[in-house]
This record gives structure tokens, sequence and C-alpha cells, in this order.
């Protein structure tokens, strides 16, 4: 890459070490960036040179969404060797232990020395990057070695700076892609209006990901006691945040009728102590629940990881967190259930949003005075809910396929089908 965007690389390699010494979680970065070769070392032989699919991950959304298409590899390939690479430790603290991977690390700054030594350590068959990861020296070098290099799940939109004047350098890193799978037609439009035509429609793994957790979750009795612990409506707040709680927790607060179950997106003591006190009805951890106590309890606080996804189908309706800040979470893993989801304005990134409002199954609210208007419905009307229900799980049933649609123009058609 250019001089300016080595320069960039740099500085923001400088500042995560200043940063990594206020932040924890960019000291986990640091630290597990500086381990990353010698974890090549230990575990990739001269003998897997050349048989490693390497699939790269910011985070663990991104995980989530890139997931279903290593399991597809690994059912139909066992043999193929998988390297899972992340630059968040958002997602690589969460997934280090994934065992559909034989090698997870943190990817290293994207300077060319560090590219060179990571591409030499590794040789990937090929590179798959999950929706929005360009890093600019790497799919140069990938490009300059000949090593296939895809990147799913993408999608793009108008503002983005591939689209701007100013943006040549960045419609570069385009071109090193062999093929680049999008989620809809005005992606592929959009990149056909600068010149981009290796582009496939194949949709959004995520649908695929959910799909396959509904087919495999948990039960977990003492969450499906709380809920049947009597007639009363149950409500979930996925990944919330303040700005989320400030607006659902008043209206709980308020309905005797509603019971609430709360998986805050962070629940440090602090954080959870601080929740426990916004309640004016009887609260519990899910830590410290049972199947005796957790029937006296209104709201159940899901203080520990993993859980959430199986979670949604013992409720009513869903909140998803997220869209008062950056963004929402993930609305597919609650609307696989066929239960409608609410979530926050800024949901302008995240198509499944806009098609979950178009059919119905999906409600954005600006603040109080909209969730409550849309949580009375929802509460008393049953007919409502069960047809926005239905709406949410139908759309998600309309989207699956995405995953082997990529695998088999990847890797050729697959024995499941």
């Amino acid at each position: 890459m250019n001089v300016l965007y080595n320069l960039g690389i740099n500085a923001i390699k400088v500042g995560a070490k200043l940063a990594a010494l206020r932040s924890e979680k960019v000291k986990k970065m640091v630290e597990g960036q500086s381990q990353t070769f010698d974890t090549l070392s230990r575990n990739i032989t001269a003998g897997d040179k050349g048989n490693i699919v390497w699939i790269h991950a910011a985070s663990l959304g991104e995980f989530e969404q890139g997931r279903p298409l290593i399991e597809m590899i690994k059912r139909n390939m066992p043999g193929q060797r998988i390297l899972l690479t992340f630059f968040s430790p958002s997602g690589y603290e969460v997934r280090k232990d994934y065992k559909g991977a034989d090698v997870v690390c943190y990817l290293p700054f994207d300077t060319p020395g560090n590219v060179r030594r990571f591409l030499d350590m590794v040789s990937p068959r090929m590179a798959i990057f999950v929706k929005y990861e360009f890093w600019g020296n790497f799919l140069q070098e990938l490009s300059r070695r000949q090593v296939p290099t895809y990147i799913i799940s993408s999608i793009f939109r108008r503002g983005q700076i591939f689209f701007r004047p100013y943006g040549g350098m960045f419609r570069r890193m385009l071109d090193c892609f062999t093929r680049i799978y999008v989620q809809d037609e005005a992606s592929r439009d959009l990149l056909a209006s600068i010149g981009v035509r290796d582009v496939t429609v194949a949709g959004d793994t995520r649908f695929d990901r959910v799909s396959d957790i509904l087919a495999a979750c948990k039960p977990f009795p003492v969450v499906e006691k709380f809920a049947a612990s009597s007639q009363q409506f149950t409500f979930i707040m996925g990944s919330s945040w303040q700005p989320d709680e400030d607006i659902v927790v008043p209206y709980f607060n308020s309905h005797a009728g509603m019971k609430l179950i709360i998986a805050p997106h962070e629940f440090d003591a602090e954080r959870l102590e601080q929740l426990k006190k916004r309640m004016n009805r009887p609260v519990l951890l899910y830590s410290e629940a049972t199947e005796e106590n957790v029937a006296n309890a209104d709201c159940l606080i899901i203080d520990c990881f993993g859980i959430l996804s199986s979670c949604y189908r013992y409720a009513q309706v869903a909140y998803i967190g997220g869209g008062f800040g950056a963004g929402i979470h993930n609305l597919n893993e609650a609307a696989v259930y066929g239960i409608p989801v609410i979530f926050g304005p800024n949901h302008a990134k995240f198509k499944e949003a806009g098609d979950l409002i178009t059919c119905g199954g999906g409600f954005s609210i600006s603040g109080k005075e909209d969730f409550e208007t849309i949580a009375d419905r929802l509460l008393h009307d049953s007919n409502y809910l069960s047809a926005s229900g239905n709406a949410a799980g139908n759309y998600i049933k309309s989207h699956l396929g995405a995953t082997r649609k990529i695998y088999n123009e990847i890797f050729g058609s697959s024995p499941e089908e």
C-alpha cells in the first residue's frame, strides 16, 4: 500500500499501545497480538502449508456470521485445517477455544513486515474475510501471491469511502478479492458503479446461523420456570445498554402483568447492582437463581455469556439493545423464534431492521412514547402479537441458504444437498 496508508497503520499501532495503558480491552488486544507468531509457529507445521483456509472475523458478531461456513467446511472436509483470526478482544476472548477451528489467534497490525511474516508462516490455501474487513497490505499481498481471497456477507452503502471521489485507495482494495459475496442487489449495483464486477448476491449467513441455533438450542430450566411461573407476559431485553433500559425498565415497573428478562451487554458487578436498584419489583440474577426461588421473581437478569440466543424462545416479545448508540445488536437471534422485535432508531446500517419493519415483524422506536404505544398493543392485542411474531419468523425462513450458496461456489457442491 502507499506511504500514507502505512503511516496511518503505524499511527494506529502506536495509539493502541498508549491506549493499552488505560484500557483493559485494548491491553488484551496488544498482548494477544504479541503472541500471534508464537501461536502460529506452535500450531502450523510444514505439512499444513497449502492446506489452511484462513478465515478472519473482526469481532464476535462477524464470527457468528462466518461460523456457518466454518462448520460446513468442517462437516464436508474434516481434514481441512482452519485458521481463525480476530482483531477485537470481544471476539477472541470469547471464542479463543472454539473447536471448529484448528488455530485461533489475533490478526497482527497490517504493516508490510507483519503481513509478509504472517503469510510466510501460514501459506493459506485461501483467505475468507467476513463482512467488513479491508486491510490493504494483507489484501495486496494475498493478491500478489495469487491466494484466492473472498469476503462474505458484505453489504455496501453509498456513503462508504469506496464510493467517494477521494476513495481510490480503498477501491483498489476491492480489486484484490477473487469474489465478493454481498447480501443484496443494491450492494452489487453500487459495486458495479465503480467497476467491481466479481460479485455474487448470496444473502446473509447470519440467517443460517440463527436457524442452526434454533435447531440446537439447549433448554434452560431456570429460565423456563421463570417464564412459566404464571400466565404473565414475558418480555426479553437482549444486549441492552443504559439508554435502552431507561425506556423499558420504567414500563416494566408500572406493568404488573409483565415479566422481564434482561441480558445486559456488559455486566460487571457495579453495572448489575445499579440495574437491580432500578427495579421496584422482585429481581434475581441468573447466577443466583434456582428452579425453587425463580418463580418469586418478576425480573431475571442474565449475568453470563452464551445463553441469550436460547433464552429468546421463552419470551413473547424481544427488545434488542444498541439502537440508541452505535447500532443495534443481533435482531435475527430473536426473530427466528417467531417473536416480534423492538429496537432503537440507529439501524440504518442493518438491512434486516428495515426488512423486519416492512414485513411487520419489527418496530423501531425513538423514545418512551413510541415504545409504550407498541408495547401496549403487543401486550393487550393477542392477534396483533401473533401476526407480528409470525411475520418475524417467516422473514428468517425466507432468507436461509446463503452459506450453502457461498460454499458451493468456492468449494463445489456439498454432499449435504
